[in-house]
Order: structure tokens, then C-alpha cells, then sequence
């Protein structure tokens, strides 16, 4: 039978978000109650609660997290009750188009669960990118549930289902970053940093991290940057040629998404390099580039959307790493906090206090 939990919901545009009673229905078939451990404060978390993806309010956000399978539906037989996963918002068809040539990380028919969980008087919730894991309990998709070795802390794993995932994966899955590469990876924030990690994973010579406050570059180096360009008072784009013998980098990576932040990762990326970009940019934003420049400049311009990633083929693979002691995710952790200290962890994340705030149940 259903049960009551406590949540935090975003009722409103820009309204302050609150703890709430969530009903969390039995699982159907395909899908399935996950026990929440841990859940990553995400900014696109921030951009619900602004009414930045849509207004389809009222919102259970949280989607950043591990947990324990508590129970399964019908038909499902990938999980079961028991195993820790970690939360992904892609849950592949394995039917469409993409998914039937082999390339499941493009999946064009993503699916979540069917049901939805509500308030106590019957409101439908909204879950942020199909999860809702500010949630003591939340109901998905069998298929957003990704089993990985226990022995890893849920603070850090359930970092993989968003942010890191998509930084470390703008790097090794869509950069396709190399051993000796020269990588540059614009806005050092939480994704920003995974995508200098996944560099340094990848074996890139040089790592050049570009933000515009020292505090940010300052993490950055500890997580394998080998040069920081402050751009609030240098040209980028020149500081990168300068670093890379006035040819550029091999690989730039845009993870801000702003029009001017991508011009400066065009031009600072070597001939035939590759931009890539996974900085979320806003619907009302417009790119200008001289054709000609596209043309000539040659080399790739790609979008990287959750690091090109295949949950089933990478979380099991980068927890591993970092229980090996190959690939420090812990240092993503900023602090840990109580489910009733989000809205404060969203004014600390604003202001570029914290890389990571994790709710612990």
C-alpha cells in the first residue's frame, strides 16, 4: 500500500521551497520504491525552483542520489529489493532508433515511472528530471536504477547521477580526451571540475581550468588542473594560446553555457580541435559565429547532454575507480546537511560557497 514520507517540494515559481508529506504509491510493473540515502543539491535543482524548466508546479525536487531498492513491480528483473543504485534521469527504451543501432547513450524515447507520487490531499508532484529524491522515498523507473558496489558512500556515489557524471563524461565520452592532450575546461563549477577530473583520468598533459573566482580555480587545481586562467581580468583565449604554444587547446570545454563563454572556447580550441559544450544555456540565448570561421577552423562542435553517458556501462566503472583510489569523488562532497537545510544550501551554491551540499538521511 502507499506510504507517507517527507519531501521537500518547490510549490511555486521562486517561492521558498518546504518539507512536506509526499505519498509514495506501491511500485507497477517496471517500476520501483527506492530508500534514499543521499541527494546531491543540484543547480538544475535552483533552476526548477526558479521555474527555469517549466511551471509544472508543484515540484518534488532531487535528483542527485543513491539509495536501497525497497521494493519492485511487475517485470522487472534488473534490480531487486536490497541492492544500492544510484539514481539516473535517462532510463533507456532499448527500442528507438538510437538505442536498436547501438548507441544507447543517444536513447530518444527515456522513460520514467508511470504513477505519481502526490501530497496528502491527492496534488499530483512533479518530479525533477523524472526522480524526486529529496524524498525519504521516491518511485522511478526500474530502468533509473543502476546497481553498484555497496561499499561506496551513498554521499559520494549518488554525485554520478548528475553533475560529476556529466563533467567526467563531457571529458572521456563526448571530448574523447586523450593520453597527451591539451584540454581547457571553462567554469569551474561542479561540473566544470569533473570535467578537469575526467581529464586527468583520461591522461591530458594539460589541464587549464578558466573561472572567474580564485576560490573555484583553487579547487580546481586539487582536482587536476595544471594551469588556471583567471578570466574576469585576463583574455582567456589568449592565456590559452600562450599555454598551448600559441596553437590552442586540443579540447575545449564549455561548461557555463553562455553565448560569450562559447566564442572564447571556439577560438582558444587548436585547428581541428573540439569544443564541447555542457553548460546548460536558456532558451532565449543566441549564438553569432562568422561561417567562415566554422569553416575554417575545421574540428568539432559538440553538445554533451548528461556526459554522453550509458548508466549501466559507467557508474559501476568510475565507482570502482574511486574505491581503487584513481578518481577522487569525495572531493565534490562540500558538506553534508538535514533535508530541512536546502533552501539554505541553494543561497550557499548562488554565491559559490559550496561544490557540492549532500542531504544524508
Amino acid at each position: 500500500m502507499a506510504q507517507e514520507v517527507r519531501g521537500v517540494i518547490a510549490p511555486g515559481k521562486n517561492e521558498p521551497v518546504r518539507v512536506e508529506t509526499i505519498v509514495v504509491p506501491d511500485p507497477g510493473p517496471g517500476e520501483a520504491v527506492v530508500k534514499i540515502q543521499a541527494c546531491g543539491v543540484c543547480h538544475t535543482d535552483l533552476h526548477y525552483k526558479q521555474g527555469g524548466i517549466n511551471d509544472d508546479f508543484p515540484f518534488l525536487l532531487g535528483h542527485e542520489a543513491a539509495g536501497v531498492v525497497e521494493s519492485v513491480g511487475a517485470g522487472v528483473t534488473d534490480v531487486a529489493p536490497g541492492d544500492f543504485v544510484i539514481l539516473n534521469w535517462r532510463a533507456v527504451c532499448g527500442q528507438c532508433r538510437a538505442c536498436l543501432r547501438g548507441r544507447p547513450w543517444y536513447c530518444f524515447d527515456t522513460h520514467n515511472a508511470k504513477q505519481k507520487m502526490t501530497l496528502k490531499d491527492g496534488t499530483e508532484l512533479s518530479p525533477a528530471l523524472g526522480i524526486g529524491a529529496f524524498a525519504e522515498k521516491t518511485l522511478v523507473a526500474a530502468g533509473q536504477c543502476t546497481k553498484v558496489d555497496p561499499s561506496v558512500s551513498p554521499a559520494v556515489a549518488g554525485l554520478l547521477g548528475c553533475g560529476v557524471m556529466a563533467g567526467i563524461g563531457a571529458a572521456i565520452n563526448t571530448g574523447n580526451v586523450g593520453r597527451g592532450d591539451t584540454v581547457a575546461v571553462i567554469g569551474c563549477g561542479g561540473v566544470g571540475d569533473a570535467a578537469i577530473a575526467g581529464s586527468r583520468l583520461a591522461g591530458a598533459a594539460k589541464i587549464i581550468a578558466v573561472d572567474i573566482d580564485d576560490r573555484k580555480l583553487a579547487t580546481a587545481e586539487k582536482l587536476g588542473a595544471t594551469h588556471t586562467v583567471n578570466s574576469r581580468n585576463t583574455d582567456a583565449v589568449e592565456a590559452i594560446r600562450e599555454l598551448t604554444g600559441g596553437f590552442g587547446a586540443d579540447v575545449v570545454i564549455e561548461a557555463v553555457g553562455r553565448p560569450e563563454t562559447y566564442q572564447q572556447a571556439f577560438y582558444a580550441r587548436d585547428l581541428a580541435g573540439t569544443v564541447v559544450l555542457v553548460g546548460v544555456p536558456t532558451p532565449d540565448m543566441k549564438l553569432e559565429l562568422p561561417l567562415i570561421d566554422v569553416f575554417g577552423r575545421g574540428g568539432s562542435l559538440k553538445s554533451s547532454w548528461y556526459g554522453d553517458c550509458l548508466p549501466s556501462r559507467d557508474f559501476p566503472m568510475l565507482i570502482d575507480l574511486h574505491l581503487q583510489g584513481r578518481l577522487d569523488l569525495g572531493a565534490f562532497v562540500s558538506e553534508t546537511i538535514a533535508l530541512d537545510d536546502i533552501e539554505a544550501a541553494f543561497e550557499r551554491m548562488h554565491h559559490g560557497d559550496v561544490l557540492r551540499s549532500v542531504v544524508e538521511f
